[in-house]
């Protein structure tokens, strides 16, 4: 990761970000940003980090041609290998670090919220590692549907609180976090999850992912002899997505396209096409691209993975939105199930939901990339996590047949 983190001006990415919170949230907001200055570059802090991410979390995680795919699509399609480090997804390269600052500025307990329960998972496991207490919010919705990753918090010693207000799902959980926050910022680090909220949030958890992005440009070199043409990540509040693109700013030739979910990809229905489809205003404290009423009233998103299940999406996504930087595209539920099942099938892994939207638009560019390009998707987590949805919806559709 950079050893001293560049602050946008002011909290802002070409006028997104910013810090729209009460008063009572600024000084634990500005206790953050002075440890991000003084205490994350520090010598001792990055040796601590990088052999706790070498030794604990795995990595470097590894970059895997597809064999069987790529014959087929007429490209070389590659895996970035997220779905290998420790707790099985790239949440835990943020939740480390984070936990490790926290510790160093003198906080006791580690507060997250979750929606596909990855990042629970992730916050609690450096929670136990490092003798830290754990509170993890929830979506009620999200309890049941990822009723596997809440067992797995709770044997690591988390306390799951399930959120029922709003649409029970990752909005609300957020919503329910930051109120805890404000109660009780003396003794709790608040271990947001996506690059998303108020700054330096959005500039925190992209420095700690972009580990992922840096490890594939060398992966690159060394196997392919240069840079890929072409990245894809699949973009929720969009943490895997921003620490894969990031380190690629400097390197214009490289087409980046982050994934959207678009839900049943029907007219007028629930999504969470955020970049796509919405429109500027504040959400969470940060100036950002979201779903909402012309009144101003935020819209109930929708996808088939939870960890996308979200209407805003980070700030800095939108300035490479609007810069031209990357592209923005969206996938429906059922096709991203039909890459979910290819993977599986074709390559003896099984994807998560989420990271399957990004394979699912990545073997669409059959046909119209040249052949011999080289395709690199970020394999965000895996997909045990999600069979009890996909048994679900086989149910579903054997019922309707």
């Amino acid at each position: 990761m950079n050893t001293k983190t560049e602050f946008p001006d002011a909290g802002y990415y070409d006028g997104f970000g910013g810090q729209f919170v009460p008063e009572l949230l600024m000084p634990p907001l500005i206790e953050l940003e002075e440890a991000m200055q003084s205490v994350l570059p520090s010598q001792a802090f990055q040796e601590e980090l990088a052999e706790v991410l070498q030794d604990y979390v795995g990595r470097p995680t590894p970059l895997y041609r597809c064999r069987n795919l790529s014959k087929r699509l007429g490209f070389d399609l590659w895996l970035k290998r997220e779905d290998l480090a420790h707790t099985g997804a790239h949440k835990i390269n943020n939740t480390i670090g984070q936990a490790l600052l926290a510790k160093h500025m003198g906080k006791r307990c580690l507060l997250a919220e979750t929606g596909a329960g990855q990042h629970g998972v992730a916050t609690a496991t450096a929670a136990a590692m490092l003798g830290m207490e754990c509170i993890v919010y929830m979506g009620a919705k999200d309890v049941q549907r990822q009723a596997h990753n809440v067992h797995r918090m709770r044997l690591l010693g988390a306390k799951v609180e399930a959120v029922d207000s709003g649409t029970q799902t990752l909005k609300d959980a957020i919503s329910a976090t930051l109120r805890h926050w404000i109660r009780d910022q003396a003794t709790a680090h608040y271990c947001i999850g996506s690059v998303v909220g108020p700054h330096p949030f959005p500039a925190l958890v992209r420095d700690l992912q972009s580990v992922i992005g840096t490890e594939t440009i060398a992966q690159c070199q060394k196997k392919m002899g240069g840079l890929p043409d072409v990245v894809l990540a699949c973009v929720g509040g969009g943490s895997n997505a921003m620490g894969m693109f990031h380190p690629f700013t400097d390197y214009p030739e490289v087409r980046l396209i982050g994934v959207e979910a678009a839900g049943s990809g029907e007219e007028g229905c629930t999504h969470s096409a955020t970049l796509s489809q919405g429109t500027e205003g504040v959400l969470q404290g940060a100036r950002t691209y979201l779903l909402q009423t012309q009144a101003g009233q935020i819209l109930p998103s929708h996808s088939v993975a939870p960890g996308l299940d979200y209407p805003g999406v980070g700030p800095e996504h939108v300035a490479f939105m609007t810069s031209g930087r990357a592209e923005y595209v969206c996938v429906c539920d059922d096709v991203a199930l039909e890459a979910f099942y290819t993977l599986s099938r074709d390559e003896g892994i099984i994807p998560a939901l989420e990271s399957s939207h990004a394979l699912a638009y990545a073997m669409a560019l059959q046909g119209e990339i040249p052949s011999g390009s080289r395709v690199v998707v970020t394999l965000s987590g895996r997909g045990d996590k999600d069979l009890g949805i996909v048994r679900e919806r086989e149910g579903a559709a054997e019922t309707k047949a």
